[in-house]
């Protein structure tokens, strides 16, 4: 019988067997495509309190060896309906009711935080299709209850990319947005850009493609914003921003990548998103290409950079295209009401 045990950030012997087991589960069947955070990513998350969010984990144990993995994310300060939650099983221990028994013990932990709706992801190859039919992650989740609530394609751009086509890109754009200014840098969020930026980025989460997923905008916090940077800046990890910015100096569209110490070889794509009141004047592509430039100047000999798309936004879709990005993998997004 499985025993389940939460995770002590401070017990340094358990944190290493909890992410061994993740890892080892997260890039099964994956190959060179497979995203796992990181050790240290991991245990900076759960050392640190936030106001953004609570995270904690459990091991799954069976005769003595860590076999399973339960995480949880709560949301604290928006969405305080919702848990986020992932399980792992290494590959030689499922089928035997591990992966089962976490998801019960996940879900019995979010009823005691009041959390009625769930969240979890699965990552699969890109070949099963949209809807992961046969893949062990979305079987999986489909068996516990959960339904598919969004389908990703995972994409990957080959770095770096060449000065002329971003030069072209960056001219074809330019006409359309003469009365914005661009402004990028790396790291934290210039002083006189932070309330701008924490309005602009909570609203991601909804004007972004949702699918069935339940979630309302996150909280504008500058507060968190800040919080968020110094648990990035543990985690080893580096943000490359750029903003468009009107006349005013409000800012309107966004986009960054972050890059991390544990990780010499690629970089990710976080978040992008243009004002609905200010869409139509190519700030996407131009915002992409000024950020893509600064990435490789600021960190040269990265391989590539890896970003997830909505199977149905078309329009980043396209624009992603353009810089050369193509689909490696697909992930699916979950979700259960309790």
């Amino acid at each position: 019988m499985i025993e389940i045990r939460e995770l002590d950030p401070d017990d340094a012997p358990a944190v290493q067997a909890w992410h061994h087991v993740y890892a080892v589960a997260q890039a099964h069947g994956m190959g060179e495509h497979a995203v796992v955070w990181q050790l240290e990513e991991v245990r900076v998350l759960l050392r640190e309190r936030t106001s953004r969010a609570w995270h904690a984990g459990w091991s799954g144990v069976v005769d003595g060896e860590v076999v399973a993995t339960g995480w949880m994310r709560v949301p604290l300060l928006d969405n305080l309906d919702r848990a986020e939650l992932s399980v792992h099983v290494l590959p030689a221990h499922r089928r035997r009711g591990h992966g089962s028994a976490m998801v019960a013990h996940l879900e019995q932990v979010a009823r005691e935080h009041g959390r009625t709706i769930l969240g979890g992801e699965a990552a699969f190859a890109y070949d099963a299709g949209a809807d992961g039919a046969g893949a062990p992650g979305p079987d999986f989740a489909r068996t516990a209850g959960y339904a598919l609530a969004l389908g990703d394609v995972q994409r990957e751009l080959a770095l770096p990319v060449a000065d002329g086509l971003l030069d072209r890109l960056a001219a074809e754009a330019a006409p359309h947005h003469a009365s914005y200014t661009l402004r990028s840098w790396v790291g934290p969020v210039p002083d006189e850009l932070l309330q701008g930026w924490a309005d602009l980025t909570s609203t991601l989460m909804t004007e972004a493609p949702t699918g069935e997923l339940d979630v309302e905008p996150e909280a504008a916090s500058a507060t968190a914003v800040r919080e968020g940077e110094a648990v990035v800046a543990q985690q080893g990890r580096t943000k490359i921003n750029t903003v468009a910015l009107t006349a005013d100096g409000e800012v309107v569209a966004y986009t960054d990548l972050a890059v991390t110490v544990h990780e010499s070889d690629r970089a990710y794509q976080w978040g992008t998103l243009v004002r609905a009141d200010h869409r139509g004047h190519r700030l996407g592509l131009a915002l992409k290409v000024a950020n893509l430039r600064l990435l490789q100047e600021s960190h040269p000999g990265l391989a590539k950079v890896v970003t997830y798309n909505a199977e149905v936004n078309d329009h980043m879709i396209g624009v992603n295209d353009r810089l050369g990005f193509v689909p490696v993998a697909r992930l699916a997004e979950f979700q259960k009401r309790l």
